[in-house]
């Protein structure tokens, strides 16, 4: 079999069965072939992954949302109520380390593709599956109906307004990291014991468990958090402020960095006033202190004051959009951008930075059935795993 997709990583070698669609669990496997796997990605003839058809924007042969999630794959077509496809998806399981999936609970199941039946023939195989709310549930998981059901939109959006969403669908992008760690765990297990076992995230207890300070202030209190725009609700100041012309992020998250502040803004006195002399003062005056800060911070711009309490030890910065975002990783030498080959656009490089085996080949994602051809070759006269 070709080893398009394998990255000559730390998981050289390791065969990534991906049956996932959307985008919690492609990501997921991205990042499996970031890291050198070959990962397969079985898609629905004539239509794919259903994020092919997400768009715009559109690239020259899918949707920028599908490619977001799919690069460094092979790409097969198979009709899993067909059953010679269904019997070379049942040897492509057979074969592989790891198995991905995120069909409605059953779905699998009825097609002998479950953890169970991949077990009966791979006893090693890593088996990850991943739902909205458990597989024990039927609800459909969507990003935008867990932020909504799973407490995040209820902290997120100014207090005197509507709940709203993150700007992207960070669940699905939190399960996505979850379901990365609990294969990457699993396989070090099996590396032990030879065995491998069935790995299950749900995007509801991804988004409970990245709530941290919220979930445990509502289980210390008893009081489920509110929204409170862009401050926070332990520090101050933790939040957006009003400039001359434009808003100025602040991070105060000590009384050292509120006394440098002080002094920035030519008013070092705010540093004693028994109002804003702790954080826990400043949290319980914070209406009188933003007041005072913008009045200040009123006389010059974002950027000027940017510079100024960077240079103090201050961390603020000027709010920015994506492309200032980019234009700033990339003056700081992260390299945050990759060429991914012809005909696909830049994307953003894998996040981690590895000293000994770093991620250095990334494919442009797959067209539909791309490697078809191969993949169904391989599988029908390939003997080995």
């Amino acid at each position: 079999m070709s080893d398009a997709g394998a990255g000559g990583g730390p998981l050289n070698g390791v065969l990534v069965a991906d049956f996932s669609r959307v985008l919690a669990g492609p990501l997921a496997t991205v990042m499996l072939a970031d890291l050198g796997a070959r990962v397969v990605k079985v898609e629905r003839p004539g239509a794919g992954d259903d994020t092919r058809a997400w768009g715009p924007p559109w690239t020259a042969s899918s949707s920028s949302y599908f490619e977001s999630a799919n690069r460094s794959k092979q790409s097969v077509e198979l009709d899993l109520d067909a059953p010679e496809d269904l019997r070379l998806a049942r040897e492509l399981a057979r074969r592989a380390d790891v198995l991905v999936e995120n069909f409605r609970d059953g779905a699998l199941a009825r097609r002998g593709l479950d953890y169970e039946s991949v077990r009966a023939t791979n006893a090693g195989i890593v088996y990850c599956t991943i739902s909205g709310f458990g597989t024990e549930s039927d609800l459909p998981g969507y990003d935008f109906l867990v932020q909504a059901v799973g407490g995040l939109m209820s902290i997120t959006g100014d207090a005197a307004g509507p709940p709203r969403k993150a700007g992207v669908a960070l669940v699905d992008v939190l399960a996505a990291k979850d379901a990365t760690v609990g294969i990457l765990a699993a396989l070090r297990a099996r590396d032990r014991t030879g065995r491998g076992q069935r790995v299950e995230v749900a995007l509801l207890t991804s988004l409970l468990g990245a709530l941290v300070n919220q979930a445990s202030s509502y289980l210390t209190t008893g009081r489920p958090p509110g929204r409170m725009g862009n401050q926070h609700p332990s520090i101050a100041p933790y939040e957006t402020l009003r400039c001359k012309d434009e808003l100025l992020a602040v991070c105060c998250g000590n009384d050292r960095q509120f006394a440098a502040l002080s002094r920035v803004i030519g008013a070092p006195e705010l540093a004693e006033d028994p109002r804003f002399a702790t954080n826990a003062a400043r949290v319980e005056n914070r209406t009188a202190l933003v007041e005072t800060l913008e009045a200040r911070l009123a006389e010059d711009t974002a950027a000027s004051w940017a510079e100024r309490l960077t240079d103090a030890g201050v961390p603020a910065g000027e709010v920015g959009d994506l492309a200032d975002a980019i234009d700033l990783a990339t003056s700081l030498g992260l390299e945050p951008t990759v060429d991914v080959g012809p005909d696909a656009p830049p994307q953003v490089r894998h996040p981690i930075v590895y000293s000994e085996t770093p991620v250095t080949r990334y494919r442009r994602p797959p067209r539909l059935g791309e490697h078809n051809h191969d993949v169904r070759r391989w599988l029908e006269e390939d003997p080995a795993r």
